[in-house]
């Protein structure tokens, strides 16, 4: 196909821990919405497949500004994977070995701490972190049997409702669904099961705000984390095992996360 005759989009495609991401430097000339454009980007069999898209904008202050568009079109805070694909694509082409990123929860600093092939790992300051109220959330399961399930809120630049199990659910992704539409979540937010392993480890199960399930989550990570540190389930720093791989978080000033970001891949979406 002779591409000079479309218009097209460049991207690169990173993945982190399986959480998957297309990084774009927006331009104007595409007009539009940019959420519907993300949504057929993100789109898995007519698209190029993603969970999110990466807008990336300049910025004076950082080296770049991201907004993170999800699969459904909606607009995120942050993503902690999705940050630290965007500053290993940056690290590629430009050789630093720390990125400022400005997100919709604040300006992020990713340190590069390690790289092997197209694989690079960071370690990112992600913020203060703030456990909110235990919250009891009634969900019917197989749409009879009322199932009441404790969990608690937790904000990481953007919202998630943890609930501690000790094993998981086998329908956790249809339960994380309708715990998303209750009224308690006028917003929606991402919810976490957690199932501790170790006193510094825990296993997660993720069904994300405008995605759906997803194989690893950043800030899902980082809430889990804090949630089973203030509940004295474990201490920090804590390993987080999700199925799309491991990550490190420590809780001390701030909580930060530790984890690698995999290119994959560079090309055009024609438009």
């Amino acid at each position: 196909m002779n591409s000079a005759r479309h218009s097209a989009i460049h991207f690169a495609k990173a993945s982190a821990c399986g959480n998957d991401f297309l990084i774009v430097e927006a331009g104007r000339e595409w007009g539009g919405d940019l959420g519907e454009l993300s949504r057929r980007l993100c789109e898995r069999h007519n698209g190029v497949g993603a969970d999110g898209v990466e807008w990336l904008f300049p910025d004076a202050e950082a080296d770049v500004m991201a907004r993170l568009i999800n699969a459904d079109g909606s607009e995120a805070e942050i993503s902690g994977n999705g940050t630290r694909c965007v500053a290993a694509e940056i690290c590629s082409r430009t050789k630093k070995t720390e990125v400022r990123i400005r997100t919709g929860a604040g300006l992020k600093t990713c340190r590069l701490v390690g790289e092997r092939g197209g694989t690079f790992e960071f370690d990112i300051g992600m913020g203060e972190a703030v456990v909110g109220e235990q919250l009891a959330i009634d969900v019917k399961v197989e749409g009879v049997r009322s199932v009441r399930t404790l969990g608690t809120r937790v904000s990481t630049g953007n919202p998630h409702f943890v609930i501690f199990v000790g094993s998981f659910p086998e329908d956790w992704q249809r339960r994380g669904a309708l715990i998303q539409a209750q009224p308690q979540f006028p917003q929606g937010t991402n919810v976490e099961y957690v199932v501790v392993r170790g006193p510094n480890e825990i296993e997660i199960r993720l069904f994300e705000r405008g995605v759906g399930e997803t194989q690893s989550s950043g800030t899902g990570s980082c809430a889990s984390a804090v949630a089973a540190i203030a509940g004295k389930r474990v201490a920090s720093p804590v390993t987080v095992i999700a199925p799309g791989g491991s990550q490190t978080v420590r809780w001390d000033d701030q909580v930060y996360l530790r984890g690698p970001a995999t290119l994959i891949c560079r090309g055009e979406y024609f438009l």
